[in-house]
């Protein structure tokens, strides 16, 4: 099975090169926007938030701006998202808690995300893998299916997940891995319909034409 596990990381840095941050498909200019975008992600695709976010960042680009700003116009600008007025909310508050508590800073612990306004582990894991390149991996619900499916985990509890996968991955590759199992389970291993046989892990897959 480690040799497996060797396998898919190899074969998924051919399909999907790059770092973490190449890999992260929303649009951003550094981490605060990046925390901001990914809070507006929960629910949405990246398609529609990086379309939401081009307008949001050229009137509100940093924490001091979209804390001081008018609920009402940030609900009309993020109602694309989906769950506007919370996330609307979320953005307000996360800023104003970022100037408060951090100077303006986004911070770059988990301990220090995980509580903000908007932020879970999940996302706060988006901001310290892609933000500020440290190792993680952010487990969404692509990582889920997919590593139960690949044979890499047997949890089905995120932080498990996580910790399970952070325990044999190289601290270096782990977030732009996390970020590959997501960009596979959006164009071939997907929910429902996985396309099996265009997949280039078919043979190292123990799910292989399972669905």
């Amino acid at each position: 099975m480690q040799d497996n596990k060797k396998e898919l990381v190899t074969r998924l840095a051919l399909s999907y090169p790059g770092d973490a941050a190449s890999l992260c498909e929303l649009h951003f200019d550094g981490p605060f926007q990046l925390a901001v975008a990914t809070i507006l992600s929960a629910q949405c695709t990246d398609q529609v938030v990086n379309s939401v976010t081009e307008v949001l960042f050229r009137h509100f680009p940093d924490a001091k701006s979209l804390a001081a700003a008018d609920p009402q116009t940030i609900e009309g600008i993020v109602r694309p998202t989906g769950f506007f007025r919370n996330k609307a909310q979320n953005i307000i508050f996360f800023s104003k808690e970022v100037m408060e508590r951090f100077a303006g800073q986004v911070p770059d612990s988990i301990d220090q995300l995980v509580g903000l306004s908007g932020v879970g582990r999940k996302t706060a894991n988006v901001i310290v893998t892609v933000g500020f390149s440290k190792p993680g991996i952010a487990v969404d619900t692509h990582v889920i299916r997919l590593s139960n499916r690949l044979g890499i985990t047997n949890f089905k509890d995120p932080v498990k997940i996580e910790m399970d996968l952070m325990s044999w991955l190289d601290p270096s590759e782990a977030a732009a891995f996390g970020l590959r199992l997501i960009l596979h389970g959006r164009r071939v291993c997907s929910a429902k319909r996985p396309r099996c046989q265009m997949c280039s892990l078919g043979d190292i897959c123990p799910s292989f034409g399972a669905f």
